[in-house]
Formats: structure tokens, C-alpha cells, sequence
């Protein structure tokens, strides 16, 4: 059994709270885009993939990819090529892109939102657009004139696909350690090497494949100042083939459907992309979006298992009520919802979910505004929080995905385990999302280690800036205090558990590595309770019987009640530093 609704009124909801019309849809780049055009948009959106995308997904990851090592071909499951070739032709690919290069030109907010729909119908079809994405973003930022002219509206409209060639054997976070190597030939350079775990490297999908590679020329300095960057397409401009094959497919744990695959260049022809040794950049470009999709990832298939367990719930009869009152007497047992573990275990979900969703909103809308806006200020504040809260989204909404799904299946019990029900497929889609794009560790010491240290802590100060001017807006509305209070409380321990992580990172700078995780998980929890301020704020003067304003009050109250709380602990984790972790000696792990 497997059910999904789109979650387009809340959805629609956050656009309207983090200021889609105010601050995006005004802006002279979207003027086609109010929040009624992009709506319509996202509905068409959402009914394409809950009608075609959907019905393929347990079939995807029952039948898998299938490679070829005598034509080292991969053909996808069936219907998936159709189902692409429809995804391009309703020009569902092509909604953030500028209209020169064949784009719709509408909002990376928009597309970053309905991304969570076809995530959750499909979540290995997904990730063949989502890499070409990056690839786009990498051109735009860094590409030559007459690179973007030949692959811009090819990769946008979805004739072609790209992919991001990093891993290797011997390397995957230390991308210092690449050995591919790009030898300067005439016009071009010859590429030779081995890549692994290569999203959609080879398939059928698309008539062409380019991909980025991460290599160094013969010259190149030894670690990631050595490394540049090269567009490697399966086809030359003259139709013949480049050398550069797929040596097999990798047997995962899940997004079977997703091709991941070793690709070996042999001698294969590249061009450059920008400077020679700051292929970083390209990649950075391109990693950046990837992250932020990650994180939607498991917001994503949390609200589908969320919804398979709330469906499986208000069905299942098991024991009796503990108040007496709430026992159904027509009945051998009662509905399971009546048990508060049961309830507990769906509000963990959807409060963390919703929140999560709000907080993808709020930064996928920045993002816009950081590209877009005219004013310098804006601008600039726009790209603080987008670059502060990026790797929180990435490893948060990762960790807390997998968790949430986890949490449906417990909800269902035995059933949960089963493929009657559609989680267990979703728990093992998810997992990799706290791997791939950066380890989520990684992304802890990205926080801790750069994010914090930009422009002099100037970051953090935007965003503790964000929250004063939320708690001070409530300061006379007594309504307000269940949701400004806890959020005042744990922020003023953030900003103590800051300081107190600074000073004994700078003595120690081994410390930052032990408690990185943990701070990181602080900070998500306290972002969070300004989310669910803010959206309480947006629905505290609505009538008291409306729907949405019980249900986000409601959940708001669960979050700081009970989810909030786990700040705290973190906070102490922070405070342990690094003694417990590396005092241990390593012949007792």
C-alpha cells in the first residue's frame, strides 16, 4: 500500500510566511511569478509526478539498473525513460533557469519546494535532474562563453544530463587526494583515470551525459590547489564517442532505480572549466545546491512515511485506551492514536518535518534574494544566512529524515518492516542522504570551522539578529510566550555554548572535531524553534477555529515542549569538549 498527498498547502504556507511575494515575486527578475502563477505551477507539477513518477517507484527499486559489461551500458527500469522524456517535455526540468538558455526563469525557491514532491514519489529518478542541476549552476558560475552556448540549453531543457565526478578509490572527503590526470592536447586535454560512486554516470535516459571531473594537469600543486576542473561529455560535438566508459554499477542498500557507477576515462577529451587548479570552485557551485537538496531529501520522505503511518494508524485496533473515558466499547480494541506513545512518535515527525520544510523555505527564498536583489544589504544579508544554514539543512534534515522515517516504521510496528507498506523502501532511500554531498560531519566542521569565523562572526550575528527581531516583534502579545520564551531561553544558551566551544577550539583545535556534530545539532533544534515562532506568528490573529492555525499552534507547542529540549543536551555535549573521546586508547575500540 502506498500513499502520498503532495503537502502543497503547507507548502503554499511557507512561501506566504518567508516572504515569497514581498521579497521574491517583487523583484523586476520574477515579475511573471506571483505566488498564484507559481502555485498553478507546483500543482502541475506535484499531479505529473504523483501520476507518473509514483506508480514507478516500487517497481524501480524491485527491478534496479541493469549494466551491460559487453557495451558497458546501463538500461534504467522500465517506464522511466518515458517517464523522463514527459518530465522534459512539460519543461519541469527547466523551472529556475534564465530564459536565454531556454529556462522558465522562475524563482530556485519554487523548484527547490517542488522538489520535495518528486523526491517523495520517486527519489532515485530524482537525483538524475538534481545532479544536471549542479552541473548547470557550475557552467553558469564558471563556464566559457562558448561552453554555455553549446551545453546550457541542451543540460536545461533535459536532452542531455551531467553528473560530478569527485571519488575515487582512494578518496572521497580528502578531495586532496584525486590522481585523475588531465594532459594538456591542442585545444583540449586528455583525461585518465578512475571515478567511482558516480550518480547516473551511464544510462538511457538522455542522448548525451557530461560530466564534471575533478582532475589535475600535469604541473597541478599536490592537494586540493592542485585540482581543476574538466566537462567530459559521453559524445563529442561530431556524434563520435569519447572514451570515457562505465565499468560497472554499484549493489546498494537502496535508490536502486539511481544508477551509481565506476566510470573510467581513458584518455577521454575534456575543456576546462574556468581557472586551471581552482576546480574547487566549480565544485563548491555545484556541491552547495547539491546539499541543500540532500537535506529536502529527508524532509521529503519523512512526510511520506509520515502519512503511510498516520494512514496505518487511524486503521489499527490494539489494547485499550489508559483513560478509561477514551475506550471504544464497540469494539474488541482501540484505535492505536489513543495511545500517547503512539501520538508522540507522529508529533516528533511532523513538527520536525514541518519545521524543516519551513526552514528549507525560508533559505531556498534567500537564495533568490542573494542572486537577485539590487540592494547590497539585502544582498549580502541573504547570502550570510543561505552560507550559515546550508550545512545545517544538509546534516539536520538528513539525520532527523532517516530518524523520522525510522520513527513511522515504529509507529506501524511489524508492518512497518514489510514491503506491503512503503517505508521500509523509504528507510533504506534515505540513509545515504547523511553520506553523500559531505559527510555530515563534514558539514559540522564547516559550520564550526568556517561559517562561523566568516566576516568576523558577522554570520552569526545576522542570524542571532533574525531572532531578536522576531522575540521583540511578540514582545506585547502575551499569546506569543509559549513560542518567544523557549526560543529566547535556547538561543541565549547557543550563543553561551558559542563561546565557550571558540575558546577551547582555539587552545585545542582538536576539540572542534569532537563536539562539531553535536554543536551542530544545537544550533539545527534552535533554528528550528525560530521557524515554528515564525509560523506561529503568521496564525496567532487568525480565527481560533481554523484549520491551519490549530494544527501549526498545536505543533509549535510539541516542538518547544518536547523537541526543544534536546538543545540542551547537545549544549552539554559541547561542554564535555574532547576528553571522553579521544582519552579512550584505540586498542579498546
Amino acid at each position: 500500500m502506498d500513499l502520498y498527498t503532495p503537502p502543497i498547502a503547507d507548502i503554499r504556507f511557507n512561501l506566504e510566511v518567508f516572504g515569497y511575494e514581498q521579497d521574491v515575486a517583487s523583484l523586476p527578475a520574477f515579475a511573471d511569478f506571483d505566488l498564484e502563477t507559481a502555485m498553478s505551477l507546483l500543482e502541475e507539477y506535484s499531479k505529473y509526478c504523483v501520476e507518473v513518477l509514483h506508480p514507478l517507484n516500487k517497481s524501480g527499486d524491485t527491478t534496479g539498473v541493469r549494466f551491460d559489461p559487453a557495451d558497458s551500458s546501463v538500461t534504467m527500469p522500465e517506464g522511466f525513460k518515458e517517464a523522463y522524456a514527459g518530465y522534459c517535455e512539460n519543461g519541469f526540468g527547466s523551472i529556475p533557469w534564465n530564459a536565454e538558455h531556454g529556462g522558465m526563469g522562475a524563482p530556485f525557491a519554487l523548484s527547490t519546494l517542488a522538489s520535495e514532491v518528486m523526491i517523495a514519489c520517486n527519489k532515485a529518478f530524482s537525483m538524475c535532474p538534481g545532479l544536471t542541476a549542479g552541473l548547470i549552476d557550475a557552467l553558469e558560475a564558471y563556464g566559457t562563453p562558448a561552453q554555455k552556448e553549446v551545453y546550457l540549453s541542451k543540460l536545461i531543457s533535459g536532452e542531455w544530463s551531467g553528473t560530478m565526478c569527485l571519488t575515487e578509490p582512494q578518496c572521497g572527503t580528502d578531495l586532496g587526494l584525486v590522481s585523475t590526470v588531465a594532459t594538456p592536447v591542442g585545444d583540449h586535454f586528455e583525461l585518465t583515470g578512475t571515478k567511482i560512486w558516480i550518480t547516473f554516470g551511464e544510462h538511457d535516459l538522455t542522448e548525451n551525459i557530461v560530466h564534471l571531473v575533478l582532475a589535475r594537469l600535469p604541473d597541478a600543486p599536490r592537494g586540493i590547489k592542485g585540482i581543476s576542473a574538466f566537462l567530459v561529455p559521453k559524445f563529442l560535438e561530431d556524434g563520435s564517442r569519447n572514451p570515457v566508459f562505465c565499468g560497472g554499477t554499484d549493489h546498494k542498500m537502496g535508490i536502486h532505480a539511481s544508477p551509481t557507477c565506476v566510470i573510467n576515462l581513458e584518455g577521454a577529451k575534456g575543456w576546462l572549466v574556468g581557472e586551471p587548479h581552482k576546480g574547487m570552485r566549480s565544485m563548491f557551485v555545484m556541491m552547495n545546491a547539491a546539499r541543500l537538496n540532500v537535506g529536502i531529501e529527508g524532509v521529503a520522505l519523512a512526510e511520506a512515511a509520515y502519512q503511510a503511518s498516520l494512514k496505518f494508524a487511524k486503521d489499527r485496533r490494539q489494547s485499550r485506551a489508559l483513560d478509561a473515558k477514551k475506550q471504544d466499547r464497540e469494539h474488541a480494541a482501540d484505535n492505536i492514536l489513543v495511545h500517547p506513545d503512539v501520538r508522540r512518535m507522529l508529533l516528533d515527525v511532523k513538527s520536525t518535518t514541518e519545521g524543516l520544510r519551513g526552514l528549507v523555505a525560508w533559505i531556498a527564498l534567500n537564495y533568490d534574494v542573494m542572486h537577485h536583489s539590487t540592494d547590497e544589504a539585502v544582498q549580502q544579508k541573504a547570502e550570510d544566512l543561505v552560507a550559515l544554514l546550508t550545512p545545517i539543512i544538509k546534516s539536520f534534515g538528513s539525520e532527523r529524515g532517516f530518524f523520522n522515517v525510522s520513527t513511522a516504521m515504529q509507529v506501524m510496528g511489524g508492518a512497518g518492516y514489510t514491503a506491503d507498506w512503503p517505508v521500509e523502501h523509504y528507510l533504506r532511500d534515505v540513509r545515504i542522504a547523511m553520506i553523500y554531498e559531505g559527510t555530515n560531519h563534514i558539514q559540522a566542521l564547516d559550520l564550526v570551522g568556517r561559517k562561523l569565523m566568516m566576516g568576523g562572526g558577522r554570520l552569526m550575528r545576522v542570524f542571532a539578529g533574525e531572532i531578536t527581531d522576531l522575540i521583540k516583534s511578540c514582545a506585547d502579545d502575551a499569546r506569543m510566550a509559549p513560542f518567544v520564551e523557549p526560543l529566547k531561553a535556547e538561543s541565549k544558551r547557543l550563543n553561551a555554548t558559542t563561546m565557550e566551544m571558540g575558546g577551547m577550539a582555539s587552545a585545542d583545535h582538536e576539540v572542534m572535531g569532537a563536539v562539531a556534530s553535536a554543536y551542530l545539532n544545537q544550533f539545527a533544534l534552535v533554528t528550528l524553534a525560530y521557524v515554528w515562532a515564525r509560523q506561529a506568528k503568521a496564525v496567532i490573529d487568525r480565527p481560533e477555529d481554523d484549520p491551519q492555525r490549530r494544527s501549526k499552534l498545536q505543533l509549535a507547542r510539541y516542538y518547544m515542549e518536547l523537541v526543544l529540549p534536546e538543545a540542551a543536551m547537545y549544549a552539554q555535549k559541547v561542554k564535555a569538549g574532547k576528553g571522553a573521546v579521544v582519552d579512550i586508547d584505540v586498542d579498546l575500540l
